[in-house]
């Protein structure tokens, strides 16, 4: 019988600011946390059906390690959720805020026709 797969996470009140804020700030990692948020708990493949396994893994552990993400283990599945109480709690509003901010930018930038770099004005 094969070993049940465990998940070490922060417990709330350790969840440091520092990073939480450098886990959004990679774009693909923020359009991860922005589909846990609009989807709820999801398998990790959904997160990144094109990535390589090895950088799926990489990208859902730092989330984890960093408090964003809850990761569990149903069968040969990883299950994945974002921690939006726990972070509210810790930092009320900083998610919303970081993702209201994220799709705006995301809006100007399919406006103008560019990305996130014309959309910044660079």
């Amino acid at each position: 019988m094969a070993a049940v797969r465990t998940y070490v996470h922060p417990e709330t009140g350790e969840i440091s600011l520092a990073r939480v804020l450098f886990a959004l700030s990679e774009p693909l990692r923020l359009e991860m946390v922005r589909t846990l948020a609009r989807e709820g708990e999801v398998d990790s493949i959904d997160l990144g059906p094109d990535l390589p396994r090895s950088t799926l893994t990489h990208h859902t552990s730092l989330l984890r390690e960093s408090g964003v993400a809850f990761v569990r283990a149903e069968g040969r599945k990883c299950m994945i959720s974002l921690r939006a109480e726990d972070l509210d709690a810790r930092f009320p509003g900083l998610v919303g805020t970081v993702l209201a901010g994220y799709e705006s930018e995301s809006a100007d930038g399919k406006a103008r026709g560019g990305g996130p770099e014309q959309a910044a004005g660079q």
